[in-house]
């Protein structure tokens, strides 16, 4: 993968966080608790993918990386929903003939690190725009 994969992609897109006001029907809390439950799960959904890809789980690779795109992109965090979507991409395009325990492992070793990054900063840009005083 190349690093303009993700080049260009917001940490977290904005119009996403309105909408998700605007549907919710902006009792501001709960979109601030919606936002908050993704950022206090973050670190176990990165988790369980590093778990998955390192002991070469393809099932469960799949289902974290599945798990780990969507709920970015119902966040508008969508810098690392596109992370994820390339990586679920190499995860299906390696097959069901491949050796899942050499090939995952690899994909640990060159999306990981990213992955692992750029929800740090994800997790930063949300807090501060969830922060009291600040528009969500």
């Amino acid at each position: 993968m190349t690093p303009s994969i993700d080049a260009g992609r917001p940490l977290v897109d904005q119009a996403v966080l309105d909408r998700l006001r605007e549907e919710l029907e902006e009792d501001e809390g709960y979109c601030r608790v919606f936002v908050g439950n993704f950022i206090d799960y973050l670190p176990h959904r990165i988790g369980r993918l590093r778990l998955a890809l390192t002991s070469g789980d393809l099932d469960g690779s799949v289902d974290a990386v599945l798990s780990l795109k969507t709920s970015s992109q119902m966040v508008g965090a969508q810098r690392l929903a596109s992370l994820a979507m390339a990586l679920e991409g190499e995860i299906r395009t390696g097959g069901p003939d491949a050796d899942a325990a050499v090939v995952l492992p690899r994909l640990a070793a060159s999306f990981l690190r990213r992955i692992s990054q750029c929800s740090r900063q994800t997790m930063s840009r949300l807090q501060d725009q969830c922060s009291p005083g600040a528009s969500l």
